[in-house]
């Protein structure tokens, strides 16, 4: 499907290829669907073969153009190797890409192991900068890229127990703005997206009467977000729409930042 208004062309994504990582489920799901929808030939990226083809043969029914990389632990350096080489290798160019891959885990300072610290930074905030170092190249030849970094509102507004992960996400920021900055000069914008609560496990569930007063007081929309709601900034960046948008986090949070000096 393409956007045939001449306001909408600017999201359109025809001929560009797009990389997703974490693409099974949730909202790199979400992303990498989308993009295809707009036109994209996408690459998309998992630790499990399995998902990975089931999603891609999801994808597919929504456009042709979805390629399944290899399956790679990114909270492993030798994973993020193994990614770095198939990209290098990879026939086509790659246009986007969104450093979706992540995970949360309760970490605080005084439990904190060094395993759980290496993972936690690895997979949210090195694998990020490695895998996005492999594509730039090819980007800058084009004069054109789009670099996106999923963060999180645990980079602005923490909490006990998100010692490691408000850690590596609020890095990603420096990262961003930073590469936003040497990279500018070759048409590549540089940004993050930083969403807030999101239902990524089960979208259509209805929340439990606990679930709805916990959003009701940290939420200002008092719900969590579907993975459906980060399709319009993630496209905004991507596209033509977002030419101008550099260095910069598009917070998707449904209020919760705008509540936190309240609560």
């Amino acid at each position: 499907m393409t956007l045939c208004n001449a306001p909408f062309r600017l999201f359109e994504l025809s001929g560009r290829t797009a990389l997703v990582t974490g693409a099974t489920r949730g909202l790199g799901n979400a992303i990498a669907t989308a993009f295809v929808q707009a036109g994209a030939s996408v690459v998309i990226t998992g630790k499990d073969h399995e998902r990975l083809n089931e999603a891609a043969d999801i994808m597919r029914g929504h456009g042709e153009s979805v390629s399944v990389a290899c399956a790679c632990d990114l909270s492993t350096r030798s994973g993020v190797r193994e990614m770095g080489r198939y990209l290098a290798a990879y026939p086509d160019a790659i246009d986007i890409v969104v450093n979706n891959a992540g995970e949360y885990v309760d970490t605080t300072l005084q439990g904190l192991t060094e395993d759980e610290w290496d993972r936690m930074v690895e997979l949210n905030l090195s694998s990020c900068v490695f895998l996005t170092k492999v594509v730039v190249p090819s980007m800058k030849e084009r004069n054109w890229g789009r670099v996106i970094f999923l963060s999180s509102i645990l980079a602005s507004a923490s909490r006990a127990g998100s010692l490691a992960y408000s850690a590596a996400k609020s890095a990603l920021l420096g990262v961003a703005r930073s590469s936003a900055i040497e990279l500018g000069p070759y048409g590549i914008t540089v940004n993050c997206i930083a969403p807030g609560p999101f239902n990524v496990c089960d979208p259509d569930a209805e929340p439990t009467t606990h679930q709805s007063e916990k959003f009701s007081r940290w939420a200002a929309l008092g719900r969590w977000g579907r993975p459906s709601e980060i399709v319009g900034p993630a496209l905004l960046l991507a596209s033509e729409a977002g030419s101008y948008i550099t260095g910069s986090v598009l917070t998707v949070d449904g209020g919760a930042l705008a509540r936190t000096l309240a609560e």
